[in-house]
C-alpha cells in the first residue's frame, strides 16, 4: 500500500497535476464615500460570480486561465480589471452619468494615466481597464474621446438628451405675491419630503433638464441638513429665523424660517414595527429598480435591533405575505426572503397597500414606530390606481395609526405624482432612490428623522404687518397650503417631523414704501367703507405662529416668534442662509419661474460656494457641480455664455 501511494504522488508531481488551481481573490468595493453592499463581482468569461457583503467586501475563486474580473452595481459604471500579481483588488466605482470626467487612476504606491477603451461605440458602454496600476486598485471615470484630456474636469454634458418617458408629475401652480392688506395671513403645513432633489439630480446627471413640475423647491431646499440648535425644555421643535436681502432682487427681503426637531439617540429610539411593502411587478425588473430596492432593504435590516420586527408584503397581480413579523436579530432569515424576490406580472398596488396596513395594524406596538416602507415605481395598472383612488385609500388607512414612507425608484415610467400623494396623505415621507448612496442617506444616515416622529400635524401661520410689508410670497409648499382656519383646527391633518429633522421655509417679502410691480393694487372700493387701521410702531415685521401635537396627543400646542424689520447684509448671513437661498434660486431657474427676477446660475453657484462649509458628506459640493451642469444644459445659458470656463 505504501508503495502504491508513493507511485501516485510521484505521478502527480511529474504531470504537474494541481488539486486546486483556483486563485483566491479578495477586496472591497466602494464609491467615493462608502462601501457598496450587493455589488456583483464576476470572473469574465464564466458564470462564476459573488455579491459583496454589507461592508462591500468580497472573496472569489478564479479558475486557472482566467485573468479578468468585472465589477458592477446599479447606477455605477461597470469596470473590468485585469488580475496581476496581487490577490487583493479594491475598486472604487463611479456613478454612471453622461458626465465627462477627467480619467484618474490611483494605486497603492504610484498613480498614472491609463489608456481607456470602450467595448462599443455606445456612450453608456462598459469601460475596460487595459493596464491596472500597482496592486490592481483602480478609480476610473469616463473620458470623451472627442475632447482634449486637458479640458476634462467635471460632468459637462453639452446637449440635453431627448428622452421619451412615461413619467407623471402633479401640476404645480406657483405661489404668487399676496398683498398684505388683502391677505395678512399665510398658513401652510411642513413638508419633510426630499424626493424632488434626488430625482432632479438624476435627470441632470443623465443630460436632461427636468420638467418644471418635477421641481418642488421646498423639497430641494430640505434635502440638505442645516446647522440649527435643537429645542430646550423638552419641547419637540425649535424655531429659528434670519432676514436679509433677496439675492435675486436687492429691494426685496428674504426671510428664512428654520425648524429643528429634538434628537433622540438611536439606542433610545422606541421599538419598530416595520412592514416592507415591495412592488415585484414586471415594471420593476430593471437593475435600478427591484435589485436596488433589495440592496436598500438589506441595509436597513442590518440596522435593526432585537426589539424591532419586520414583515414583508409583496404585490404584482396579487398581493401576498412573504414574511410574518420577525425579530430584527434574525437578519439571515429576513435577508433570505429578500434575496428570493423577483419581478414579474401586473401591478395591483391597492391590494398590496390594504394587506400591508392590515398586517401592520395587527402587530401594532403601543408608543412604538409603526410604519410601512413601500418601494415602487408607482406604475399601478390593476385595480383602483388613480391618484384620487390612492388618496381615498390612504386617508382611510392612516386612521390605524400606521405611517407610510415611500421609496420611489426607476426612470422612464416613474409615477411621482402617485407616490407623493401616498406619502403626503399617509403621514409619511417620500424619497427618490437613484443609487445605493442615496438609499444609505435616507435609511441609515437619517434613520431617526425618517422613522421616528417627535411632533405631528406641524403647521405654521405667518402674520405680516402692513406697516412694514406690502406683499409676500412663500417659495414652494404649493401642495401644502392651508386655509387660515385650518391652523387652529386640530382635526386638520398636516406634516410630521422626525428625530433630528430640519425644515426650512423661505418667504420673499416686498417691504412697504417701495415701488414694485409684484405688490399689486386695486382701485378704492365704492360701496364699502374701508376702516383705517393702526399698526404697531415697535418695528415688528411679522409674527410666526407654530402649532404641533405630541406624537401621542390629539390636542395641539402653539408657540410664536416675532421678527423685527432689521435685516442683515447678505454677506454677513449664515452659511445655511446663503445655501438655502442658492438652492431656491436654482429651483426657480429650473422651473423658469415667472418670479425668478434677477436669478442666474453664476450667482447661485457663487452663493453655494460661499456656503459649502466643512461639507463632510459632500452633498453641498455635489450641488455646486449639479448647478454647473444645469447651466451648460440650459440652452439660454449656453447662448449667453459662449465661452464657458469652469474651475
Amino acid at each position: 500500500m505504501k508503495k502504491l501511494i508513493c507511485i501516485i504522488l510521484l505521478f502527480t508531481g511529474l504531470t504537474g497535476f494541481k488539486p486546486n488551481s483556483n486563485r483566491h481573490i479578495t477586496g472591497k468595493i466602494s464609491d467615493a464615500q462608502i462601501a457598496i453592499p450587493g455589488a456583483t463581482v464576476q470572473v469574465v468569461g464564466t458564470k462564476i460570480a459573488v455579491i459583496t457583503d454589507m461592508n462591500g467586501m468580497y472573496a472569489i475563486d478564479v479558475p486557472d486561465g482566467c485573468d479578468q474580473l468585472s465589477f458592477n452595481f446599479i447606477g455605477y459604471l461597470k469596470q473590468v480589471v485585469k488580475i496581476k500579481k496581487s490577490d487583493v483588488i479594491n475598486v472604487v466605482l463611479i456613478p454612471n452619468t453622461n458626465g465627462l470626467n477627467e480619467v484618474v487612476v490611483a494605486g497603492y504606491g504610484t498613480a498614472k494615466r491609463m489608456h481607456m477603451r470602450r467595448s462599443s461605440g455606445s456612450p453608456n458602454a462598459d469601460i475596460s481597464i487595459d493596464e491596472p496600476v500597482g496592486n490592481s486598485d483602480a478609480k476610473v471615470t469616463e473620458a470623451d474621446p472627442n475632447m482634449p484630456a486637458a479640458t476634462l474636469r467635471r460632468p459637462v454634458p453639452l446637449v440635453a438628451n431627448q428622452v421619451n418617458t412615461d413619467e407623471s408629475y402633479s401640476p404645480i401652480v406657483e405661489n404668487g405675491f399676496d398683498n398684505v392688506k388683502d391677505k395678512p395671513l399665510s398658513t401652510f403645513s411642513v413638508d419633510v419630503d426630499n424626493a424632488s432633489y434626488s430625482n432632479v439630480r438624476r435627470m441632470i446627471n443623465n443630460g436632461q433638464m427636468p420638467p418644471a413640475n418635477a421641481v418642488r423647491i421646498e423639497e430641494m431646499i430640505n434635502y440638505f441638513s442645516y446647522n440649527l440648535s435643537p429645542p430646550n425644555n423638552n419641547e419637540p421643535v425649535a424655531i429659528h429665523t434670519e432676514l436679509s436681502a433677496a439675492p435675486w432682487n436687492a429691494k426685496h427681503r428674504l426671510l428664512r424660517i428654520g425648524l429643528k426637531a429634538k434628537i433622540i439617540p438611536n439606542d433610545a429610539l422606541p421599538a419598530s414595527n416595520i412592514t416592507f411593502l415591495l412592488d415585484v411587478s414586471g415594471s420593476m425588473e430593471d437593475q435600478n429598480k427591484l435589485p436596488l430596492v433589495k440592496a436598500s432593504m438589506k441595509m436597513l435590516v442590518d440596522e435593526l435591533r432585537p426589539k424591532d420586527k419586520v414583515a414583508i408584503v409583496t404585490y404584482a397581480g396579487d398581493a401576498g405575505i412573504r414574511l410574518m413579523p420577525t425579530s430584527g436579530d434574525k437578519k439571515a432569515t429576513i435577508d433570505s426572503v429578500i434575496d428570493a424576490l423577483y419581478a414579474g406580472g401586473s401591478t395591483n398596488g391597492g391590494e398590496g397597500i390594504k394587506m400591508a396596513y392590515k398586517l401592520a395594524s395587527e402587530n401594532y406596538v403601543t408608543k412604538g414606530n409603526n410604519r410601512i416602507i413601500m418601494a415602487t415605481d408607482g406604475d399601478f395598472n390593476v385595480g383602483p390606481s388613480s391618484n384620487e383612488d390612492m388618496e381615498t385609500l390612504i386617508t382611510r388607512e392612516r386612521e390605524t395609526g400606521v405611517a407610510i414612507s415611500i421609496l420611489g425608484v426607476g426612470m422612464g415610467n416613474l409615477k411621482d405624482s402617485k407616490m407623493e400623494t401616498l406619502a403626503d396623505k399617509g403621514n409619511g415621507n417620500y424619497f427618490y432612490i437613484d443609487n445605493i448612496t442615496e438609499a444609505r442617506k435616507a435609511l441609515i444616515s437619517e434613520f431617526g428623522g425618517t422613522m421616528f416622529i417627535v411632533a405631528k400635524d406641524v403647521k405654521l401661520q405667518v402674520e405680516f404687518n402692513p406697516a412694514k410689508v406690502q406683499a409676500y410670497r412663500l417659495l414652494g409648499y404649493e401642495d401644502r397650503m392651508l386655509n387660515k382656519e385650518d391652523f387652529n383646527n386640530d382635526r386638520k391633518d398636516a406634516g410630521d417631523m422626525g428625530s433630528g429633522h430640519t425644515v426650512t421655509a423661505l418667504y420673499e417679502i416686498v417691504p412697504a414704501g417701495i415701488k414694485d410691480d409684484y405688490a399689486g393694487s386695486v382701485d378704492p372700493l365704492k360701496y364699502q367703507q374701508v376702516e383705517e387701521q393702526h399698526y404697531s410702531t415697535t418695528g415688528e415685521m411679522l409674527t410666526i405662529k407654530f402649532r404641533y401635537k405630541q406624537p401621542d396627543s390629539m390636542t395641539s400646542k402653539m408657540s410664536q416668534e416675532v421678527v423685527k424689520d432689521d435685516p442683515e447684509e447678505l454677506s454677513k448671513t449664515s452659511a445655511d442662509f446663503k445655501f438655502a437661498a442658492s438652492v431656491a434660486e436654482f429651483g426657480m431657474l429650473l422651473r423658469d419661474s415667472q418670479y425668478k427676477q434677477g436669478s442666474n446660475y453664476d450667482q447661485a453657484i457663487k452663493l453655494a460656494r460661499q456656503a459649502k462649509g466643512e461639507d463632510n458628506d459632500g452633498y453641498r459640493s455635489e450641488f455646486i457641480k449639479l448647478v454647473e451642469s444645469a447651466k451648460l444644459l440650459d440652452k439660454s445659458a449656453l447662448a449667453s455664455n459662449a465661452n464657458v470656463n469652469i474651475k
